[in-house]
């Protein structure tokens, strides 16, 4: 299982602004999952950084203070004819970084345990996605 992004996933990552969907769970372990828009690959810590308006309000923000794991996919659909679906899911341990730690704004990082992709490449190379995503 890999935790380091492929090459691949990288490009699909920055083509584009994608939304995204990030699933939390409350220290019940209550699921909640919602879109995101403002998001981006941290290249200097390896993560996924997520934030938004008035972000340190949010559920998924206070999720993420009380249990410290998250996943988020980034999605799209290639093509309708042939139907390829092409994906990037990342799941991970969680941080609320707060605005005056690291960052000019409230955000949750995600640090990659497990990141599963598929559809990248052409149509050709559609089955070589990563193994654990079957």
């Amino acid at each position: 299982m890999s935790t380091t992004f492929t090459q691949a996933e990288l490009d699909y990552l920055s083509q584009a602004r994608r939304l995204a969907r990030i699933a939390t769970a409350d220290a019940a372990g209550r699921p909640h999952v919602t879109p995101v828009g403002m998001w981006h690959y941290n290249p200097e810590k390896g993560t996924i950084d997520v934030t938004g308006h008035d972000f340190a309000a949010t559920r998924k923000y206070r999720n993420v203070a009380a249990n410290p794991r998250a996943a988020l996919v980034v999605d799209d659909i290639a093509s309708t004819d042939p139907f390829r679906p092409r994906a990037v899911v990342v799941e991970g341990s969680a941080r609320a970084v707060a605005a005056d730690e690291e960052d000019a704004a409230p955000l949750i990082r995600i640090t990659p345990d497990r990141i599963i992709s598929w559809g990248l490449g052409s149509e050709a190379d559609e089955d070589q996605g990563r193994a654990d995503a079957r």
